[in-house]
């Protein structure tokens, strides 16, 4: 299992800062894990699943 930080989910899904943060409030992006501190990150495979989740979205779509 790895963990990415906020930087990595930016660069894999290529959401702004606010934009991953506004999706974790709307109940719409996987919610960060406490790593202490002030630090959080995200577990790779549930940020996986959620881009695979919207391309099918994409293709159920058209």
């Amino acid at each position: 299992m790895r963990i990415l930080r906020l930087r990595d989910v930016m660069d894999k899904t290529g959401l702004a800062r606010s934009t991953v943060y506004k999706y974790i409030e709307a109940g719409t992006f996987p919610k960060p894990i406490d790593l202490g501190g002030r630090s959080v990150g995200w577990v790779d495979e549930e940020i996986n699943d959620w881009i695979l989740e919207k391309i099918n979205q994409r293709d159920h779509c058209q």
